[in-house]
């Protein structure tokens, strides 16, 4: 009779492997979002984040939140922070409290200690020199870098005392795992390329792969829906619930977002955090609309209500090819945002703004009153013209400009000895005008008449002179907003 094997060396499970969840049970949806806090809320994450939110929407269900902090090295305070504060910012909200996924590892260290009752795990000694020649021997031989399984059956009486093991997955030899993704269809792996992957490491610690699986279970993940880098993970994973006997969840694997170019997304093409879209002058509601359409489509429909993408947004909509990144494309969405809302609305989302730009102290200290009354009065002509707030704001500089008006130099251009004569003609009647656009036009446009001279003659030297710039809103609303004194005040600095 031989030597008793050690428990983990019984009951390996099926080398057939399926990430079907089992049909018996119609549980009620649940989605989750789980970055790793090693940096921002990038534009790639936050579409995850969102087609994660809008599957659970649509389906009545829940979409929670997970931080995957097992790396310590990695994982900053100020990186969970900027994730969270950039998806409330984006309009993604979650169920339920932030899930830490490094507080729970004693229950991830638990599902190991089942995996090795049930013979589905085992302690490995192999040294890093030995893990090094094996690699080297793959590379050698042009075969992938894969783990031997040296110590997949070893007696424990072998077992060294000077080290400890790391715990591997006794994963099938044989055979294939098949992943039945909803977005890419039946994607199969054999089992032989998947070696037995590390549950804990040498120090107890669990691996991400390990954790993953664990926290989907214990939360009560329906559906994972990430990108398709993610796809030979799915595999691993699912060997991992079977190996728990676990029902596998629902999987979507969605294309990950390519640069215009077609290259993989990076800064130059708009690979950025949240935050940084946000600081652009972007409005949320816009760049949810844009990342939506980032892979995802209803018929030709370009524009969405929030409402109109729950109520259309479905997985089988998903494209398998990447969606390409269009900074173009995400401007001129933005632009019609800001065309179609409300002014005053329009005016908190630049308040919201300030705060976070480089000279936010001085802006806020301009922001008066008076001032802010003056750019919601504003807020007509300055929207029309600008694709993005920081535009908007640039725009409107000429509310917050101080006596004497800093010129751009093709303003300055303008104010020729003729335009300057005209200038100073114009304050009388204009002194006599009651301060509307529309009785201030009256009096150009009679000036113009009498003069013989065209209307953009007089009204290019007055936008100069009133707003430093050769672009503005319509000359005849400046003057409104800027109001009788501070209009005249400028006319007649410029004047001659």
């Amino acid at each position: 009779m031989g030597a008793a094997r050690a428990p983990w060396a019984f009951a390996p499970f099926a080398p057939h492997l399926h990430s079907r969840a089992r049909p018996d049970k119609m549980p009620e949806i649940v989605t989750r979002f789980a970055p790793s806090p090693t940096g921002f809320l990038h534009i790639g994450g936050a579409r995850t984040a969102l087609f994660n939110w809008l599957y659970a929407q649509a389906k009545g269900g829940k979409m929670l939140l997970r931080i995957e902090d097992t790396d310590r090295q990695r994982s900053t305070k100020p990186a969970i922070d900027a994730i969270i504060e950039g998806l409330s910012w984006l309009g993604i909200t979650w169920d339920g409290d932030v899930v830490y996924q490094f507080a729970r590892a004693a229950r991830h260290r638990a599902a190991v200690e089942e995996m090795i009752a049930r013979g589905n795990a085992y302690p490995c000694y192999a040294t890093p020199e030995e893990l090094d020649e094996m690699r080297e021997s793959a590379r050698r031989e042009g075969r992938p870098p894969r783990y031997d399984g040296r110590w997949r059956d070893r007696d424990p009486a072998d077992r060294p005392a000077d080290r400890a093991p790391v715990i591997r997955l006794r994963a099938p030899q044989e055979g294939t795992t098949v992943i039945e993704d909803m977005v890419q269809g039946t994607v199969t792996f054999p089992n032989k390329d998947l070696d037995d992957l590390v549950l804990l490491r040498s120090d107890g610690n669990p691996t991400y792969m390990l954790a993953v699986v664990v926290d989907d279970h214990d939360m009560g993940v329906t559906h994972v829906i990430r990108g398709d880098d993610h796809l030979t993970n799915a595999a691993r994973q699912t060997q991992i619930y079977r190996a728990l006997d676990w029902d596998v969840p629902a999987m979507a694997h969605i294309p990950l977002i390519h640069g215009p170019d077609g290259a993989k997304l990076s800064k130059r093409h708009g690979a950025l955090g949240v935050d940084a879209y946000r600081d652009m002058g972007y409005l949320p509601a816009a760049l949810r609309n844009y990342l939506v359409r980032l892979g995802w489509s209803h018929g030709d429909q370009e524009m969405f209500t929030t409402e109109e993408m729950v109520r259309h947004f479905d997985l089988d909509r998903v494209g398998r090819s990447a969606a390409r990144f269009d900074f173009q494309k995400l401007e001129n969405l933005n632009g019609h945002y800001m065309r179609a809302a409300d002014d005053a609305d329009l005016l908190c989302a630049v308040e919201a703004l300030i705060p976070h730009l480089p000279d936010a102290a001085v802006r806020e200290a301009r922001m008066t009153p008076e001032r802010r009354a003056q750019l919601l009065a504003a807020m007509p002509g300055l929207k029309e013209r600008a694709k993005t707030l920081v535009e908007l704001l640039d725009n409107a500089e000429f509310l917050f400009a101080a006596r004497p008006l800093p010129m751009e130099e093709k303003a300055a251009a303008l104010l020729t000895p003729e335009a300057r004569g005209h200038l100073a003609r114009l304050l009388p009647p204009l002194e006599a005008a009651e301060w509307t656009a529309g009785a201030t036009e009256e009096v150009v446009r009679a000036y113009a008449q009498e003069t013989g001279v065209k209307l953009g003659a007089v009204a290019q030297p007055l936008r100069a002179a009133l707003t430093g710039r050769t672009t503005s809103p319509p000359i005849f609303d400046v003057l409104a907003v800027l109001g009788r004194a501070e209009s005249l005040a400028r006319l007649r600095d410029q004047a001659v």
